[in-house]
């Protein structure tokens, strides 16, 4: 899918509308309860569920499970090593805000009271990131927490699937699934969570410099649409693969 005038190639060969390559590889950790890496483009994150029998104080007592998320970034990620935010002693801004956004946008897919009182957690520990960690987060987290609940007999408990993708205007051109260097040049980005159902847990829209207008949000929510539609087939694949090897 492309909007605007015609199909423009990107400094990595794709179209306006084209999603970077994604792959999802299952189980690449032992221990979890269920675990993926997804790849999106050179965005690489490792996500994986954990059950406890257990939930927060604020929840005992009302039947109702919990679902959380953590999220991470590891010091050779970039080009450049970040210190590890447990070496600095407290967690930053920008990851208080990913984990969060995690949290609520798979809170949004799950009836808690199905679950019962447990608590999911999702880790996302991103490997390598080039644009686009928080989306790819959401979309792979997913893919972990529906196995996850498969394999435990609590496929009940979602109520809908979810992924994350971004968009932007960069040089005026409406683009899916920003790399680096385009959302470091973009003057509006936007990170959509949305589910297979139409409808949206969170929708991120910043202009840098230069306001947009109605038309132009109704034109990357569109391209948004159609890139998530995407994802969705792709964790579908993934879910049933892993369901029906269990």
């Amino acid at each position: 899918m492309s909007i605007g005038s015609g199909p423009r190639i990107r400094a990595d060969g794709r179209t306006p509308g084209q999603l970077r390559p994604v792959s999802i590889t299952l189980d690449v950790q032992k221990w979890a309860s269920a675990s993926c890496i997804i790849r999106m483009g050179d965005t690489h994150v490792l996500c994986a569920a954990s059950v406890e029998d257990r939930i927060p104080p604020h929840l005992r007592g009302k039947g109702r499970g919990w679902v959380t998320a953590e999220y991470a970034m590891l010091p050779a990620a970039t080009s450049e090593r970040s210190q590890r935010e447990s070496v600095k002693g407290r967690l930053g801004g920008r990851t208080h805000e990913i984990q969060r956004l995690i949290g609520r946008s798979l809170r949004g897919v799950v009836d808690t009271v199905a679950l019962g009182e447990r608590t999911v957690t999702l880790d996302c520990d991103v490997l390598q990131a080039d644009g686009g960690t928080r989306t790819a987060s959401v979309t792979g987290a997913y893919v972990a927490l529906a196995i996850c609940l498969h394999r435990r007999g609590l496929e009940r408990a979602l109520v809908a699937r979810i992924a994350a993708v971004s968009v932007g205007l960069v040089d005026g051109r409406p683009l899916l699934d920003l790399d680096y260097s385009e959302d470091s040049s973009a003057e509006v980005d936007f990170n959509v969570c949305g589910t297979d159902a139409g409808k949206y847990v969170e929708v991120q829209g910043t202009a840098e410099g230069k306001a947009f207008d109605r038309g132009q949000m109704d034109q990357l929510m569109a391209l948004a649409d159609a890139g998530l539609g995407r994802l969705f087939e792709m964790q579908r694949q993934s879910i049933e693969g892993a369901t029906i090897k269990r």
